[in-house]
């Protein structure tokens, strides 16, 4: 039977939401957070760096994840920088490319050559991981976030790309694979098996982690009494006076 306690993956929550990520915090299960400037947007925040050392009040002890904006590399090395001085659990998360689809690999090299704790994002082949293994310091712990959830939305099985993106890595001992834009709580356990150290979930999938293991008929019956509910909350009616019934 399937048990979230028998899992080795770390799972990191994704968001922007602060109450949320302090609710993760203290729950003891997620061991890491990431976040990037559209879930921000999201959430309506305005005010980039007093968000993040907000949170970093609260969560000064796990790793947290926060990436740089500028689509110029001098700008981006700059941010990195900044951003790495507000707390010693930041991974700094840096774009494999820009906009302009210019690789941000010469950047990573020297940011990761310098001793900064990298989050290599936005990475969606085995040749960007390829590429990343290369340049990052085998001295210094980093994570390699790869959109597995965005794979899978173009029709590809993730699963082998993730298994590949594992074996490339396996010589960075420091240095941890990230399962990216998860789709469902299945993902964690995929993840696992594909060799990842970390997966990120958003709150509606930590929402189900009682699930995990869940006897099916008692699952079915709770899908039962859910329809029901709602029915009878909405209260939806069928006028059913002139149907006869042999």
């Amino acid at each position: 039977m399937l048990n979230i306690k028998d899992l080795k993956i770390k799972i990191f929550a994704d968001g922007a939401d602060i109450k949320a990520m302090i609710e993760a915090y203290k729950g003891g299960i997620v061991k890491g957070f990431t976040t990037n400037p559209s879930l921000m947007k999201k959430n309506g925040i305005t005010n980039y760096e007093s968000f993040a050392k907000e949170v970093l009040k609260y969560i000064p002890d796990r790793p947290i994840s926060f990436e740089v904006f500028s689509d110029e590399f001098d700008e981006m090395e700059l941010q990195a920088k900044e951003i790495a001085s507000w707390g010693k659990n930041i991974n700094v998360k840096i774009p494999i490319t820009n906009t302009k689809c210019h690789s941000s690999i010469p950047l990573i090299k020297k940011l990761s050559g310098e001793g900064l704790s990298l989050n290599v994002t936005a990475i969606l082949t085995v040749e960007q991981v390829r590429e990343t293994q290369k340049v990052l310091n085998p001295d210094v712990y980093n994570i390699v976030s790869v959109f597995a959830g965005r794979i899978a939305d173009t029709g590809r099985d993730p699963v082998p790309y993730m298994t590949e993106c594992s074996k490339i890595l396996k010589p960075l001992q420091k240095t941890d694979l990230l399962w990216a834009s998860s789709r469902e709580l299945l993902n964690i356990f995929q993840a696992e098996a594909a060799g990842c150290q970390i997966i990120t979930v958003t709150n509606d999938i930590l929402k189900k982690l009682s699930n995990v293991g869940k006897d099916l008929t008692e699952l079915s019956l709770d899908t039962v009494k859910m329809f029901y509910s709602d029915a009878s909350q909405a209260g939806f009616k069928i006028n059913t006076g002139k149907v006869g019934i042999k």
